[in-house]
């Protein structure tokens, strides 16, 4: 992430990373590698499709794009 824009895709990982973690990661007590590869999957589908973003006017990214 180097070059024009760096600082800010930097920003938007971390918060990507941010809600990924609290709202997913540490609720989770996964088993297995796979177990916690469908369990991202999950939460990644949830995030685009489902969860209203206020920067998105309350609608999920898929919405939009």
């Amino acid at each position: 992430m180097d070059g024009k824009g760096g600082l800010l895709d930097n920003t938007f990982v971390e918060r990507l990373w941010r809600s990924l973690n609290y709202e997913c990661v540490c609720l989770q007590a996964w088993k297995t590698g796979s177990e916690a590869k469908v369990g991202v999957g999950r939460c990644f589908e949830s995030y685009n499709r489902k969860r209203p973003h206020s920067a998105l006017g309350g609608q999920p990214p898929a919405v939009l794009h």
